[in-house]
């Protein structure tokens, strides 16, 4: 999961060859390739990566990425470049943002030249994403959340700095700790268990997918880092009576269209939501997995649907037309955890190692063979199934510590070529 040299993934003979091209953009793009390849899209993926498993989803792939000592991001540049490129695809239906293309937002829904956003206008995008506009609908609505304030407050002690273009909990950090500027907000600390709530809105209605628990974990000045998440998760009715009405609120009064998750603190039974991300969130993995009679096209299709037609998916099987939208839309046959696993030191992938990763089933984002991973930085991820939370659990530690032993043999000493098998 790590970026490799090179530009453009070799194309790969698919089925349905005539099928209409979907670009995905993010700063791993895999997941939506995988959603949209598997709708019967020809897809063009963007990101930072081009890992083995993206490639083998997508009929190209294009770099966009910035890697450099302020760590992972996406250069507006080659995001612009990679767009104008893939606007003349042949049956270009359009483009979908995934994570880390919040700071260009404004950009790429105003900039000449590009393909089609499949997603939000930027009023509507603006309405969840602008925090004063969000909380103060918020408000409006009777929506719980936590305390906000738009200047720094007196006593930073228990309140956290965030910027309003951040995602994956990168932009999250102790006030005590931040410099504070016009693209960041404060937000009171306050208990609970971080979980979100996947929907698709279309036609000023919304749809809940499912709920999932956040897994978060405190790296270096960065106390909330989003490294994956867990579900679906059943919650009580008067858990989910609450959450129903502010999806079917917030997407209403901002009219917006396609997957979205949104963020919420549960303590007990109370909820406190955080934000909205207006995109398809990594989450869709999960459901996918969990449900796959429910969603027999993926839900990068749903959400084009929601965008582009303007439809949401019938209801769910064997409920009936009056069911409330705060149930999640089918039961799931299993559980799913998904868990991004970080290099504890720097190493390059071998080809062996890289080989290993292709073939065992709960490993994804797959780094190509030569691939310089620095400590600290996403080596894939690993996705297991189980029957209650705990066993999730201790299948991602099980998987993790396999992968850990496996970079440190990445360490020791070897003849063998990084290009000897290929």
């Amino acid at each position: 999961m790590s970026a490799t040299a090179g530009h453009f993934a070799e194309p790969r003979a698919r089925p349905g060859g005539g099928a209409p091209f979907v670009a995905v953009a993010g700063l791993s793009a895999r997941i939506l390739a995988q959603s949209a390849a598997h709708a019967g899209y020809q897809v063009a993926a963007l990101d930072l990566f081009g890992d083995r498993d993206t490639r083998l989803y997508s009929k190209l792939w294009i770099d966009i990425g910035d890697i450099g000592a302020h760590g992972l991001s996406i250069d507006r540049g080659k995001l612009r470049a990679a767009l104008e490129r893939v606007a003349r695809l042949p049956r270009l239906l359009g483009f979908v943002t995934g994570s880390g293309l919040e700071p260009h937002i404004d950009f790429l829904q105003n900039a000449a030249l590009l393909p089609r956003l499949i997603g939000n206008d930027a009023d509507a995008t603006a309405a969840v994403r602008d925090p004063r506009r969000f909380f103060a609908l918020l408000d409006e609505l009777g929506i719980a959340h936590p305390d906000v304030a738009f200047e720094r407050p007196e006593r930073l002690d228990g309140w956290l700095r965030k910027l309003s273009d951040g995602c994956g909990g990168t932009h999250i950090r102790a006030a005590v700790n931040a410099d504070a500027d016009s693209s960041c907000y404060f937000q009171r600390i306050s208990p609970g268990l971080s979980m979100s709530a996947l929907f698709l809105a279309a036609r000023r209605e919304a749809s809940i997918v499912g709920y999932a628990e956040q897994l978060c974990v405190a790296s270096g000045a960065l106390p909330y880092v989003h490294v994956g998440s867990l579900g679906p998760i059943d919650l009580p009715a008067r858990v989910t009576e609450q959450i129903g009405f502010a999806v079917r609120s917030i997407a209403s009064r901002a009219n917006l269209r396609g997957l979205h998750s949104l963020d919420f603190l549960l303590d007990g039974d109370d909820v406190s939501v955080l934000e909205v991300n207006a995109r398809p969130s990594s989450t869709m993995a999960l459901y996918e997995r969990a449900s796959r009679d429910a969603w027999p096209r993926g839900l990068l299709a749903a959400h084009i649907d929601a965008c582009v037609r303007d439809r949401l998916p019938a209801p769910r099987a064997n409920a009936p037309m009056s069911a409330p939208t705060n149930m999640p839309m089918n039961a799931p046959s299993c559980r799913v955890a998904q868990q991004v696993v970080f290099a504890p030191e720097a190493f390059t992938a071998t080809r062996r190692f890289s080989d290993a990763l292709y073939v065992d089933p709960v490993c994804h984002d797959i780094p190509n063979a030569g691939t310089r991973i620095e400590a600290g930085q996403p080596v894939c991820t690993v996705l297991v199934t189980g029957d209650s939370r705990a066993a999730l659990q201790r299948e991602l530690q099980r998987h993790t510590q396999r992968l850990l032993q496996r970079i440190e043999t990445c360490q020791e000493p070897s003849h063998e070529s990084v290009d000897s098998h290929g």
